[in-house]
Order: C-alpha cells, then sequence, then structure tokens
C-alpha cells in the first residue's frame, strides 16, 4: 500500500484573532508573545544586560528628546494586518492621549530600537526587513555581543538601503533626531 504524502497546513493568524486570544486568556499578561507575519512567536526572556541596556537607553532617549516625542518601551506596535512585535524600544510622536486609544502604527514611528542578546539573528532576518517594509523611517540594532550598534535608515520594500554600523569608542547618532548622541560603550 503506497502512503500518500500529507502537506501540513499553518495556521497564520491576523492581529485582530491575536487580541482575541489575549481577551479570551489564551495567553497570561506574563507570557513574551509576538505576532510576526501571522506567526506567535514565544520571545526568550530578558536577561540583566538586555535589561539594563533598555533602562539606560530609556533615561537617555526621554532626557535628550525630552516632550518632543514618546519613549515607549517594550508595548506594541501594529505594523499591519499579520504583525504586532514589541520592540525594545519605540521613539513615537507625541499623541494627547498617549496612546491609550490604540496601539501605534508606523505612520506614529520615528525611530525603532531592539537590544539583541541572543535574538540578534532574528532580529535581522525577521524584524528589521518588516520594519523597513512598514516604511519606519530609522531602526537602530543594538548587538550586545558584539559591542556594536547598527543604524539602519532609507526603507523600502526590500529593506533598509542605507546601513552603518558605530563600534566601542564611538557615539551613535541619529537621522531623525540630529542631536541624539548616545556613546556605544554606555549601551553595550
Amino acid at each position: 500500500m503506497m502512503k500518500m504524502p500529507v502537506e501540513v497546513q499553518k495556521h497564520l493568524f491576523t492581529v485582530r484573532e491575536f487580541h482575541q486570544m489575549a481577551q479570551g486568556g489564551v495567553f497570561s499578561e506574563d507570557d513574551r508573545v509576538e505576532l510576526l507575519a501571522g506567526e506567535i512567536l514565544e520571545m526568550t526572556p530578558i536577561g540583566s544586560r538586555h535589561a539594563g541596556c533598555v533602562n539606560y537607553l530609556t533615561h537617555t532617549l526621554a532626557t535628550q528628546l525630552g516632550s518632543s516625542v514618546i519613549v515607549s518601551v517594550q508595548n506594541p506596535l501594529i505594523l499591519d494586518d499579520s504583525s504586532e512585535p514589541q520592540p525594545d524600544l519605540l521613539i513615537l510622536l507625541p499623541r494627547a492621549d498617549f496612546y491609550r486609544g490604540g496601539h501605534p502604527t508606523p505612520d506614529d514611528v520615528r525611530l525603532v530600537i531592539e537590544v539583541a542578546d541572543t535574538s540578534e539573528d532574528f532580529d535581522r532576518r525577521a524584524k528589521l526587513p518588516r520594519y523597513a517594509q512598514a516604511g519606519i523611517p530609522e531602526a537602530w540594532l543594538i548587538v550586545l555581543s558584539g559591542d556594536a550598534v547598527d543604524v539602519y535608515n532609507d526603507p523600502s520594500p526590500d529593506g533598509y538601503r542605507a546601513h552603518r554600523q558605530f563600534g566601542s569608542g564611538e557615539r551613535v547618532t541619529s537621522r531623525q533626531f540630529p542631536a541624539l548622541s548616545v556613546a556605544v560603550s554606555e549601551l553595550v
């Protein structure tokens, strides 16, 4: 008897379905899950080095940029109907309701920052291209293990067209915020 191959079907979720599952109790408040390209992904726990970098950046960005922006930490960003990642930091346009009325979308974002302790490959391969496709003007990938910060600009459907790496002894600068300057050594 010949066995027929079975094609495995994968169910991809929408942001709406993802929210319904959360409201229905499928995920607990402490679950670290993100929706990316319709797939629900469990994120790795945050280590102290990663947390310290995010804390430092939160303080520094809020101090340097002040009330001209909203610094959002590890909160959802609706990229499209099938993706709702939770970047480490978002620099958002100010909004009177502080986004209580709905999660930000790419039009609200000036800068997205991911901190990679163990997730560098995933962030580079899966998240950064999606940020570019969504039109987010600038993205930073802080690579803790490499003592470097990669800055991406000029988004396109094929990814970011401009890339610059800042290393130890340098200061990271931003096209979106020319006055912003952060020492790489303080981040990594």
